[in-house]
């Protein structure tokens, strides 16, 4: 069976720097992969991507030493199963506000007789990994979000819930939902995050976080967060787009 890369570093607190993907297209993936990032997320909760559209995604990144991430929709148990029988490794789920939400989240990634999960298809080679049932859960890992106060006031309990791999900071929702909807900035969505970064870190659980400004960006990877998103495709495709179109405006004026 195939090692978790992305796991066995987190496990080795190796700090990893990755993309965030969400135009839903197997060649922008296969462009970002070919890059030196550690991973990259392919997002389906806030991008048009289905199951089988992250199968082909998968299959792109696997031609790479790019770790993949699958973001589902929503924290399905069905929804979930679908994406580890398609071969992903590591998920981070959004919208778990408590332990017990957490637990039932630890089930719903494991198979037995740790959870509930059935056999997979392509995750074990179509039958060709004789070891699959018995190493999967060890290669499975599980990322939780942290986007809400309530999520926050239960980050230890949530944490610390067995099979929990890591915890995540979604900036932009905790921004909006701590009443500060598009600025990240806020001191209090910069404290909340602090906040979150060192209790984590007393409790000895890996922390990430996603960060398209690059001053922040920078900051988080020089705190020690443990995995750190620093761009996202939409972004850098309409910054480079931007970017060439007032460089040739600026030509025109000139000329």
């Amino acid at each position: 069976m195939q090692a978790n890369r992305f796991k066995a570093q987190l496990l080795a607190r190796k700090q990893q720097i990755g993309i965030w993907s969400m135009l839903a297209s197997s060649n922008v993936v296969e462009v970002l992969t070919q890059s030196s990032y550690d991973w990259i997320l392919l997002d389906t909760e806030h991008a048009p991507n289905e199951v089988p559209m992250v199968l082909e995604r998968l299959r792109t990144a696997a031609q790479s030493s790019v770790s993949a991430i699958v973001c589902p929709s929503t924290n399905d148990a069905v929804q979930i199963k679908r994406l580890l029988d398609i071969g992903a490794q590591t998920l981070l789920i959004p919208m778990v506000d408590t332990a017990a939400d957490a637990s039932v989240l630890v089930a719903a990634v494991h198979y037995p007789p740790r959870g509930g999960v059935s056999m997979a298809t392509r995750a074990n080679r179509y039958g060709r990994d004789e070891d699959y049932v018995w190493r999967a859960n060890d290669e499975i890992c599980l990322l939780v979000q942290i986007e809400t106060p309530t999520v926050l006031a239960n980050l230890e309990r949530i944490a610390e819930v067995d099979g929990v791999d890591a915890i995540f900071i979604g900036p932009s929702d905790l921004a909006a939902t701590l009443g500060h909807i598009g600025d990240v900035r806020h001191r209090e969505v910069q404290a909340a995050i602090e906040d979150a970064r060192l209790r984590a870190e007393r409790i000895g659980k890996p922390i990430g976080i996603l960060m398209t400004d690059p001053v922040l960006a920078a900051r988080y990877v020089e705190q020690g967060f443990d995995y750190v998103a620093v761009a996202t495709d939409i972004g850098l495709l309409r910054a480079g787009a931007e970017a060439r179109l007032k460089d040739a405006r600026g030509v025109v004026k000139q000329g």
